[in-house]
C-alpha cells in the first residue's frame, strides 16, 4: 500500500491528519505539484482526474477522492471514530463534513485558484471575478460556524471527527488564498487553537 502525497496541497493533507489521529502509517509518495508532477504519465494513469491523493493498495486497486480513501481507513479501523458514532452520530458528522467542504474549504479554493498569480496555469481561464464573488461566500460561513461551535467543543459535537479536520485545512488554506479570518469570532478562534494545537495538525 502506498499513498501518492502532494506535500502542502490541501487534500492531500487532510488525508495525512486523518492517519495520525488513528495512528496509521502508510508510506508516502511524494510528488511535486509544483512542477505539475500530479499531471505527470504516471499520476494520469492512476487518477485521470489528475488529482491527490491517490491510495493504491497492494493489490494494485486504486482509492482517489479524500473522504472515500479516509472511510476506507475508518473501515480498517473503527477506533477512534473520525466518521461519526452509530446512526445519528456518522449522519451528523457527514452533514457537518459536507457543510464545511461545500460552504468553506471549496469558497476558499475558488478564491485561491482564480485569484492567485501561481495559479494561472493550473486554473484554465482564471475567472476572478469568480475569485472575487467566493470571498464574501467564505465570510459569511465563518459566521455561522462560530455560533455553532458556542455550545459544543467540536463541530459535530464532543468529539473530533473529520469535520475538524476539513475546518482546520479550509482555514489554514485562507493563508495562501489571502484570506483573513475576522476578529471576534470567539467561538471559532477558541476551536481552532484547540484543533491546529493537535499533534496530527502537523502531519
Amino acid at each position: 500500500m502506498k499513498l501518492y502525497d502532494g506535500g502542502r496541497a490541501p487534500n492531500p493533507r487532510r488525508v495525512r491528519i486523518f492517519l495520525a489521529e488513528k495512528g496509521i502509517e502508510v508510506p508516502l509518495v511524494p510528488v511535486d505539484m509544483g512542477a505539475m508532477g500530479h499531471r505527470s504519465e504516471t499520476l494520469t494513469k492512476l487518477n485521470p482526474l489528475q488529482r491527490l491523493p491517490v491510495l493504491e493498495l497492494d493489490d494494485g486497486t486504486i482509492l482517489t477522492e479524500t473522504v472515500a480513501i479516509c472511510r476506507y481507513f475508518e473501515m480498517l479501523q473503527p477506533e477512534p471514530a473520525l466518521l461519526g458514532r452509530g446512526a445519528l452520530g456518522a449522519a451528523t458528522v457527514e452533514m457537518w463534513q459536507r457543510r464545511l467542504e461545500m460552504h468553506l474549504f471549496l469558497p476558499v479554493a475558488q478564491v485561491f485558484r482564480h485569484l492567485h498569480p501561481a495559479m494561472k496555469e493550473w486554473e484554465v481561464p482564471q475567472v476572478a471575478e469568480w475569485g472575487e464573488a467566493n470571498k464574501p461566500k467564505v465570510l459569511e460561513f465563518l459566521e455561522l460556524l462560530d455560533q455553532h461551535l458556542a455550545d459544543r467543543p467540536f463541530v459535530a459535537g464532543d468529539e473530533y471527527t473529520i469535520a475538524d479536520i476539513t475546518g482546520l485545512v479550509s482555514i489554514d488554506f485562507m493563508k495562501p488564498a489571502r484570506l483573513v479570518v475576522p476578529d471576534g469570532l470567539d467561538h471559532l478562534t477558541r476551536w481552532y487553537q484547540a484543533v491546529s494545537s493537535r499533534a496530527s495538525a502537523k502531519a
